[in-house]
């Protein structure tokens, strides 16, 4: 087992006196407002699971809509969730409230991260992260009532970046649906904003060095933990990183989340892009993003790129930006209602 070091961008600091993380109270973990507490016969239920991916063992949970029969057949969902997220936030949301609309749904962790097997900790990289939703469509497939003739997917931020990807060559899924994308390669090659792009092989080098340390030690260091505090939250120059920091920090906390990531998983990340090969994409394809999201631009990008489907929507929520579509709820159900119709039409 390597060890973890830490190299942290900014300290964290997890204090009772300043609302941030707390242990959530929910029996199944889930930290999202109107979770299931306990399975009612007749309602949406909730499953723990957990499977086998390339030798490593995956933690997931799998939502059944009302009255579920297992002799019968539903459409069904597989749902990537954001980078550092876990499936008890807004990816659990979204399965319970596509659940509510007749969808067997899955959520998984992805490997090396969460409740999910795999070391070092918070590796992630993008082909791990393509390969967690290919292994969660093999495990839907085989589940009772789920009806593979009709499976869809929908990744949300940096799931929806993975997503895209993995549906160049997952012809299994029949739709393909991203909310709030994340391109996670052109974000840590280029900066956010392509704001760094004058740094791109300083950084490289620095991600090199500690594959080359990690190799010869067995120490894995980490970048990306973040300090909660009002003060360094005020500092940070974009509302996705503002927002999602009182997100993960503080509203929505949950144990198994975390911004960190192993540096050396930079050498992927770089080389890396989730539009790469995007015309590959037949399938429908619906984008859905905050129209005041400063990500808009990725969205933007990837549906522009994406020529090989003319069955394809950009559809922009009013006034929401990147992580209140996580969870404001008019904002939620907003993108549930789009994301019902395209593929209640779709599937």
């Amino acid at each position: 087992m390597k060890k973890i070091i830490v190299t942290a961008i900014l300290s964290a600091s997890l204090m009772t006196g300043t609302g941030l993380a707390k242990e959530s109270k929910n029996p199944f973990g889930l930290v999202y407002d109107g979770a299931i507490r306990e399975n009612i016969a007749g309602k949406v239920n909730i499953r723990p699971v957990s499977y086998k991916l390339h030798g490593l063992n995956i933690a997931a949970n799998i939502y059944t809509p009302a009255g579920y029969d297992p002799s019968k057949k539903y459409p069904a969902i597989v749902i990537a969730h954001p980078n550092g997220g876990v499936k008890e936030q807004v990816a659990g949301l979204y399965a319970q409230r596509l659940a509510e609309k007749g969808y067997i749904t899955l959520v998984a962790d992805a490997a090396y991260q969460g409740a999910s097997g795999g070391e070092p900790r918070h590796t992630d990289k993008p082909a791990y992260r393509e390969e967690d939703i290919h292994g969660m469509a093999d495990y839907i497939s085989q589940y009772p009532g789920a009806d593979v003739r009709r499976l869809g997917v929908l990744g949300i931020c940096g799931g929806g970046g993975y997503t895209v990807k993995a549906a160049q060559s997952d012809k299994r899924f029949k739709a393909v649906a991203a909310l709030s994308m994340f391109n996670s390669g052109r974000v840590r090659r280029n900066g956010y904003a392509d704001s760094q792009l004058e740094t791109i092989q300083e950084r490289l080098k620095k991600a090199s060095d500690a594959r080359a340390r990690e190799a010869a030690t067995g120490e894995a260091s980490l970048t990306g933990k973040m300090d909660f505090s009002d003060e360094a939250i005020a500092k940070l120059p974009y509302d996705l990183y503002r927002e999602g920091a009182v997100y993960y920090g503080r509203t929505h906390a949950h144990p198994n989340s975390t911004f960190e990531y192993t540096e050396s998983s930079l050498m992927n990340l770089f080389t890396w892009d989730a539009t790469d090969q995007i015309e590959l994409i037949n399938q429908p394809l619906l984008m859905i993003a905050g129209e005041k999201a400063d990500s808009l631009y990725m969205s933007k990008d990837a549906f522009e790129k994406a020529t090989g489907t003319k069955d394809k929507e950009l559809f922009l929520i009013p006034n929401a930006t990147h992580i209140q579509t996580y969870y404001v709820p008019e904002y939620v159900d907003a993108a549930v209602n789009k994301l019902v119709k395209f593929f209640g039409e779709k599937l």
